[in-house]
């Protein structure tokens, strides 16, 4: 399951930040990237969550845990790469989650 959400993850990423940039200025993203990086993270996230059927809290979580790593990356100044270690961390937070559900269901 983490590889299926890693690979999903940088689709959506990548998609939404090809869009937002041909749709956006330049300016919008030096203005307002602090919001809307994040914001988009977090869209993506859900999104991966429901598509390779995840608990979106669970998912949202390991979203923001990983999304700290990007944020040191930023003040760096190496922002994808930040972006490229989050989407690893967050496949393998997504990989930990599928093993937590399929121990609870032995569980019950």
């Amino acid at each position: 399951m983490g590889v299926k959400a890693l690979v999903v993850q940088l689709v959506l990423v990548g998609v939404l930040a090809a869009v937002l940039a041909l749709a956006l200025p330049k300016s919008f993203f030096e203005d307002w990237g602090w919001l809307s990086g994040p914001l988009a993270w977090l869209v993506c996230a859900a999104l991966t969550a429901r598509i390779v059927h995840l608990p979106v809290t669970g998912t949202l979580t390991g979203a923001v845990l990983a999304g700290l790593p990007a944020l040191i990356a930023v003040v760096v100044g190496v922002h994808w790469l930040g972006t490229l270690i989050a989407v690893i961390l967050f496949a393998f937070w997504c990989a930990r989650l599928t093993v937590d559900r399929s121990l609870d269901a032995e569980i019950v």
